[in-house]
């Protein structure tokens, strides 16, 4: 990605799903908090500071890297 950011989407209970493009510690980070439970989780994205109860979070996506071309 030129930008160097990986979009991430983060779904919770009930089916909420808030997308975000993170850069690589930030996706790190994510992953790590997810496994040990500290809530609130701050990230800071471009559109401002999300604040994250992870007791809610039931998946998080991030996209693949690759980028296929062809039918």
């Amino acid at each position: 990605m030129a930008s160097g950011k990986t979009q991430v989407e983060i779904g919770f209970d009930g089916g909420q799903v808030i997308p975000a493009r993170l850069d690589g510690d930030q996706v790190k980070s994510l992953r790590k908090a997810l496994g040990s439970g500290d809530s609130p989780h701050e990230i800071e994205t471009e559109e401002g500071t999300l604040l994250i109860d992870l007791g809610k979070v039931i998946f998080v996506r991030i996209s693949s890297d690759a980028k296929t071309v062809g039918f």
